[in-house]
């Protein structure tokens, strides 16, 4: 996996596939253009390595220059194709062969056809590196094309994303995984942090721990540790703002999950809103919030199990567990009506052993993979 900018591309096609592709490409066109000395005219920015390696596996008398096309911008084409070098000189009663680095929607095709056209070329034919023919309009012929390739964002071998990538040896394509992020939800001994555990081992997933995140940072001084220590000791609550900032830290150094558990955030609709502006700004969102549903009963009597080898004194004492569960229903509550509406909310029953709520767990998750 590599990044370029703010994305990441996974390896796609090796050099030594590329290499076999231009190899067969140029010697069909030889056999085509036996005893002529065509002109090949290479497209910039893009062609400028397929067109060096072309010429090297072309052993044949012929003559090279080139032209220079833009229309994409990022990641998507601007639709609007720009010439910023013109057609070369003294081709009239010639063969032109245009080598391209990758023909999809054929606008820079037209704009190719449209500039040729205006000239006394003998004939010119079209060869490209790269063909997307899904998505090619099919106005003209493509004569020759090293590889079909599917409707993705690739980069390298000249393909670039915003400048970056032109001097890759392989292709890479954009790592556009259908991510999984959820919300889970339980209240104290439901078994949260011990299903978290399988679900991201099982889907790729990274757990995040409001609880786990801030002890980190404040443990190692970092700046946003600080500054929520600096609320902490004067008694007051975290800003939502801080807490979304780790969060997002959290989320850009684990960019290589198919998604993310998160686990103790949020607590209020105004936090669940804060998370799903963060994650549309990364191009994300929740796809689901699910909560472990138990019957009190057996929680406190499972947590009063769990207080006797723990030693904590908030699992040892009745009263207090009840208090957390009401405290618990009084937050969720809002919670529940805010993802419900967005048609996000999905309870689980969370009593039965370990295996059958992981089952549970992942009927809901291998559902959304499915939609």
């Amino acid at each position: 996996m590599i990044k370029l900018h703010d994305k990441y591309f996974k390896p796609f096609i090796s050099e030594g596939e590329i290499l076999a592709a231009v190899k067969k490409m140029a010697d069909t066109i030889a056999e085509d253009y036996k005893g002529e000395v065509p002109i090949f005219v290479g497209v910039l920015n893009g062609s400028f390595m397929f067109v060096s390696d072309f010429l090297k596996a072309y052993q044949h008398p012929c003559e090279v220059s080139f032209v220079r096309l833009s229309s994409y911008q990022g990641l998507t084409s601007t639709g609007i194709v720009e010439t910023l070098l013109d057609v070369p000189e003294n081709i009239e009663g010639r063969s032109v062969i245009i080598l391209e680095d990758i023909i999809d929607t054929g606008r820079t095709v037209r704009k190719l056809i449209d500039i040729f056209s205006e000239t006394n070329v003998k004939d010119f034919k079209i060869a490209t590196m790269f063909y997307k023919s899904d998505v090619y309009s099919g106005e003209y012929d493509i004569d020759y094309f090293g590889m079909k390739i599917e409707d993705k964002f690739i980069v390298g071998y000249g393909l670039d994303y915003n400048e970056l990538g032109r001097n890759l040896k392989e292709v890479y394509q954009i790592n556009q995984r259908h991510m999984i992020n959820l919300v889970l939800f339980g209240k104290p001994g439901a078994g949260k942090g011990t299903q978290a555990s399988f679900l991201k081992e099982k889907y790729n997933l990274k757990h995040i721990s409001t609880g786990d995140v801030f002890r980190f940072n404040i443990k190692n001084g970092t700046e946003l540790g600080k500054l929520a220590k600096s609320y902490i000791d004067k008694g007051e609550l975290v800003p939502d703002e801080v807490t979304i900032n780790m969060l997002q830290d959290e989320v850009e150094k684990n960019a290589d999950a198919s998604g993310f558990i998160f686990d103790g955030f949020p607590r209020t609709t105004a936090q669940a809103k804060a998370l799903d502006d963060f994650l549309v700004s990364k191009q994300m969102k929740i796809d689901a919030t699910i909560a472990l549903e138990a019957n009190d009963e057996v929680l406190i009597q499972r947590l009063l199990e769990r207080g006797k080898v723990s030693g904590r004194s908030d699992d040892q004492d009745e009263d207090k567990i009840r208090y957390r569960f009401e405290e618990y229903n009084e937050k969720t509550a809002p919670l529940k009506d805010y993802y419900d509406a967005q048609g996000k909310f999905h309870s689980v029953n969370g009593i039965g052993s370990i295996e059958d709520i992981t089952s549970r767990l992942a009927k809901v998750i291998e559902e959304l993979q499915e939609a």
